[in-house]
């Protein structure tokens, strides 16, 4: 099966400083985490002003179609249960 994105929540991680995300791939649940810094550089807007929960919360749904392709692109690489995406795999 293909990597699907069937749930639209996400929440923000304070302990790993990310925001969490759920892939699934047929009946199994694929863990996502975009850390804070990924969404930083790929946001001016986040970059201008003082970061919060909510803010990284909006800076991931505005951003989401590219996050879930780069999140598409690692899962294809190698499939496992838990990723971390970093403002690495956004170039």
């Amino acid at each position: 099966m293909a990597l699907a994105f069937l749930n639209k929540s996400r929440s923000f991680d304070a302990a790993r400083n990310a925001v969490r995300f759920v892939g699934h791939d047929g009946m199994f649940h694929v863990l996502f985490f975009i850390e804070v810094g990924a969404l930083a550089k790929s946001d001016a807007a986040l970059q201008r002003t003082e970061p919060s929960e909510t803010r990284w919360l909006l800076s991931f749904d505005a951003l989401r179609n590219s996050i879930q392709d780069v999140a598409h692109k690692a899962y294809s690489y190698r499939r496992r249960a838990l990723y971390t995406l970093t403002a690495a795999d956004f170039r």
